[in-house]
């Protein structure tokens, strides 16, 4: 039999627990991206250059290593977090350096006129971040972090290799216990699918619509 139904029975419950796992780390770290992105894109673009250069080359470094490795590394170098929060904090981290150089295009889009306007108007500097800077740059890059968290979501098996119960390691676990992988890693690319692919669509909408 080229097709095993009976092992995919078996399959789906630990994989769709597995898939939960996916989701919330893909949650988690796209938190962890989002706020973090933006801290450096606010460091490197306003702070002094003995602090924002440094954290520049940091950046570049982590940019410049696979995501793999740094997971490796982290989880040997801090074995006292466990292998989801390795997973978080390195997926997160990672992603962060890419998101923050999104944040710092769609912050350097705000026209200079609106920058002089909220001078004029003596705002503080927190809230001219909060009320007109972020609200014009959030729009223009909403649609580059869709994809960058639709990324991180399908780089999720990465964390299977450090331990973690997401849905690639549940369907590796199956299929060594059988022998058979076949049906495993196929439902695995199509839950997936089924999850990315939606989103894919409506990150597409998202950026027509604000487009026009």
């Amino acid at each position: 039999m080229i097709w095993d139904w009976s092992l995919v029975r078996e399959a789906l419950p630990p994989m769709l627990r597995g898939f939960g796992m996916t989701i919330l780390a893909t949650i988690l770290a796209t938190v962890v991206a989002l706020i973090l992105g933006l801290l450096i894109a606010i460091v490197r673009r306003s702070a002094p250059k003995v602090i924002s250069v440094p954290i520049g080359a940091v950046v570049e470094f982590i940019r410049s290593t696979p995501l793999l490795v740094q997971l490796f590394a982290v989880f040997v170098i801090f074995n006292q977090l466990t292998a989801f929060q390795v997973g978080i904090t390195v997926l997160g981290i990672h992603y962060a350096t890419y998101m923050s150089e999104v944040y710092r295009a769609g912050i350097d889009g705000v026209p200079k006129g609106q920058w002089e306007a909220a001078t004029a108007l003596s705002m503080s500097p927190s809230r001219t971040w909060t009320a007109v800077v972020m609200p014009q740059a959030v729009r223009a890059i909403l649609p580059a972090m869709t994809n960058y968290a639709i990324s991180m979501f399908k780089e999720t098996p990465f964390l299977a290799v450090i331990g973690v119960a997401e849905m690639v390691f549940e369907a590796g676990e199956v299929g060594s216990f059988h022998f058979r992988f076949l049906e495993v890693y196929t439902i695995a690319g199509l839950l997936f699918l089924l999850a990315s692919y939606p989103t894919s669509l409506l990150a597409r909408r998202l950026e027509k619509r604000l487009a026009n």
